[in-house]
């Protein structure tokens, strides 16, 4: 029917113009066509001269796009497409005098036509709601006038007023307000913002008077970027809906062909009524339609991806939905995934003579050209302790490893923060002794993050740091272990830190020490051997085996382009609990597909086989078609609602 991949194309647009209006012209017509029909069983008709205009009109108008469409097709020889099917249908209808018959295969042809582009149309809601939430204005300072925010460049500020809707991405410079971020990460709740934050177009200024310094022009936005990705989602298919749509190229014209032969020996080899087998010939052909078998996975795809989009979650496509369903194992990233991602300082423990106070003003001064967390929370302590943090250049991180400088106010200028194989390999090989062995294993049971300060003469101390563990974590393990998916960790964290989280939270397989390069290493290895691996993890440094997984899932994604574009699916909030819920939607779509697929089948089937017996005909046929479409499109927008 109307979006039955190519057979359909050309049967989108018919009388009346909208569809609404379309359906129920369809609907009134069908309560005249119906009633008539039913007479016209007991031998009761309206008189030919009253008879044939009405019939003929009611297929004149609402199927002279399908008949133009049919002929087409027909000189092309495409017999794959279902409008010369229902052509030929309604021909033969006609010549057997059927005019009621006729009437109803095109009034219920367009009305299941019509009913399935409403259903697409309500699966694709949730994108059309993003898209009118795009901002098109924005109010900018330095002119003191409302413009296009396409006008707008990098580096001017915009001033967002109470009730306001931010224009563009951006960084507060002034003032401080509550926003609704929920466009964007489905979070019902606002958000304080103040100088410094971070802020998104899409945005609702809940509270007060706000200056933003905008940071990526319109085209640029994480909110444009969202719905850019939302609209490639909804063409890329799923591969059971390859598999249907490629079915289907074949089976119609096989049926087809079944229908004419169907008639052909019956009539010439058995003196078979020529009327009586074409009505079998013909029910075969309106049974024979594809677009219940064609929808069925669209339909469910698109609406999932539609109820994902309003909880803040962004699924690249009906492939992710389906490899979702069938993963078995899920490996989740520590640091900012199972836990809050940002570290504090618990321990400064120095050594070779030098203070605490030194140590930290030190290795704080390194740690502020660095984003990771561990850093940011070295510099956080710095700066409550009120300490001045030492200038450095010649900046350079090492990933996995830590970061490298040359101190501007130590006699030793070359520092290391980090491992301390870092040290070794930076600087030269340096010896723990049996104080600093000891501290560093006695801390890392603690479940603590070490990392030491070395300089070109001696290691000067170290630092150890807690992340605390998501309280949702744990019900969350739980909740994947009763769905009997096995979940593990991999992180580049010490063995310590790694082990207590995962006895916190009851993970048995942990994978401690990875670098990226291993953590994708790890996935893939996973999948060599037949096992559907999902990869959760920050969207960063977990890139690669995001990747590398069958279904990456990049956690806190907002304002994160690099975890939009990595992963496969991308939760646009730190809401760990959606994970579980993703993973249940995917397996009720999938279900849903199937029970699409196998329905449609077997209902044809059964009327092919009455076919062949020769009890069928055309009414009811066309009436079977239309209800299994109907029931299609109803039970994959049930996936909208789904909580």
């Amino acid at each position: 029917m109307g979006s039955c991949n190519d057979c359909c194309a050309n049967s989108k647009k018919s009388e009346p113009k909208t569809k609404t209006n379309k359906i129920w012209w369809l609907v009134i017509a069908l309560l005249f066509v119906v009633p008539l029909e039913i007479l016209s069983l007991f031998s009761i008709d309206l008189v030919l001269w009253i008879k044939l205009p009405f019939f003929i009109s009611i297929i004149l108008i609402f199927g002279k796009t399908t008949i133009i469409s049919g002929f087409k097709s027909l000189l092309k020889l495409n017999f794959s497409d279902i409008n010369l099917l229902m052509t030929i249908a309604i021909i033969g209808a006609i010549f057997l005098q059927k005019y009621e018959e006729a009437a109803i295969i095109v009034v219920l042809f367009s009305l299941g036509e019509a009913l399935e582009e409403y259903g697409l149309e309500r699966s694709r809601k949730a994108l059309e709601k993003l898209i009118n939430n795009f901002p098109k204005t924005a109010e900018l300072k330095s002119e003191n006038r409302i413009v296009s925010i396409d006008q707008v460049t990098i580096g001017e500020v915009i001033i967002i007023r109470p009730g306001d809707q931010v224009g563009l991405d951006g960084e507060v410079v002034y003032g401080d307000s509550l926003v609704d971020e929920s466009t964007i990460t489905g979070e019902p709740l606002p958000k304080s913002k103040s100088i410094g934050d971070k802020i998104y177009a899409g945005s609702i200024n809940s509270g007060g008077y706000l200056e933003v310094k905008v940071l990526k022009e319109s085209k640029n936005s994480t909110l444009n970027k969202i719905v850019q990705l939302t609209e490639n989602s909804l063409k890329r298919k799923a591969d059971s809906q390859k598999f249907i749509e490629k079915f289907a190229r074949y089976y119609t014209p096989a049926v087809t062909a079944f229908a004419v032969i169907l008639f052909i020996i019956p009539v010439l080899f058995f003196n078979g009524s020529v009327a009586f087998w074409l009505v079998q010939s013909l029910t075969i052909l309106l049974i024979s339609c594809p677009c219940a078998l064609v929808i069925s996975t669209p339909i469910s795809v698109f609406s999932a991806i539609g109820n994902a989009s309003q909880k803040g979650i962004l699924v690249k496509g009906g492939k992710a939905i389906e490899d979702l369903a069938y993963i078995t194992e899920i490996g989740f990233d520590k640091t900012k995934t199972l836990t809050i991602g940002k570290p504090e300082v618990t321990d400064i423990i120095p050594f070779n003579g030098f203070t605490k106070e030194e140590v930290l003003s030190c290795s704080a001064g390194l740690s502020r050209y660095s984003e990771h967390p561990l850093s940011q929370g070295i510099v956080e302590k710095a700066k409550k302790d009120a300490l001045n943090m030492h200038g450095f250049k010649n900046f350079q991180s090492v990933q996995g490893q830590g970061i490298v400088g040359e101190c501007l106010v130590c006699t030793d200028v070359k520092h290391c923060l980090g491992k301390i194989n870092l040290i070794d390999n930076q600087i030269g090989k340096m010896e723990l002794n049996e104080l600093m062995t000891r501290e560093k294993e006695r801390l890392e049971k603690e479940g603590k993050t070490v990392v030491f300060l070395g300089d070109e003469k001696a290691i000067k101390g170290l630092i150890a740091l807690s992340d605390r563990i998501k309280d949702e974590s744990k019900q969350v393990i739980k909740e994947l272990k009763e769905q009997k998916i096995k979940c593990f960790m991999i992180t580049g964290d010490n063995d310590g830190a790694a082990q207590y989280v995962s006895d916190s939270l009851g993970i048995s397989e942990i994978h401690s020490g990875k670098l990226p390069e291993d953590k994708a290493e790890l996935i893939i290895n996973k999948s060599k051997n037949n096992i559907k691996v999902a990869m959760v993890g920050d969207g960063v440094n977990d890139a690669p085996s995001l990747a590398g997984a069958s279904v990456g899932i990049a956690m806190g994604s907002l304002g994160s382009d690099i975890a939009i574009e990595t992963a496969d699916i991308a939760l646009m909030n730190d809401d760990l609990k959606l994970i579980p819920y993703i993973i249940k939607l995917s397996k009720k779509t999938v279900t849903k597909i199937k029970f699409n697929t196998y329905f449609a089948l077997g209902t044809k089937s059964i009327f092919l086989i009455l076919a062949v017996m020769g009890i069928s005909n055309l009414s009811l046929a066309i009436f079977a078609d239309v209800g299994v479409t109907v029931i299609v499109v109803v039970n994959g927008l049930s996936l909208y609602r789904f909580k």
